[in-house]
């Protein structure tokens, strides 16, 4: 009876450093974008509550205002109140 041979297994078991490397250079980019898009997410969010609070406090004042001057429109650049057409200013 003969015997068997062992027969090597001639499959790379890694790539080269130069195809290593080159990947690498890639993967590292996109890592750092995902990085900063979650960042920029997490910026936008704490941004949004910000601006729903202030849009409370907004609306506050234009009750306080409403219930000083009534049903006015007020220019927020110079502070003029303009009555409208058909209603009495409050004397």
């Amino acid at each position: 009876m003969a015997k068997k041979e062992e027969v090597v297994d001639l499959k790379p078991t890694s790539i080269s450093e130069e195809q290593l490397k080159a990947i690498q250079e890639i993967v590292a980019p996109i890592n750092q974008a995902q990085m900063e898009l979650g960042r920029m997410a997490t910026q936008k969010h704490a941004i949004l509550h910000q601006i729903t609070k202030l849009q409370e406090s907004l609306q506050e004042e234009q009750v306080a205002l409403e219930k000083e001057y009534g049903k006015v429109n007020i220019n927020i650049q110079t502070g003029e109140i303009a009555y409208p057409e058909d209603e009495q200013a409050d004397s």
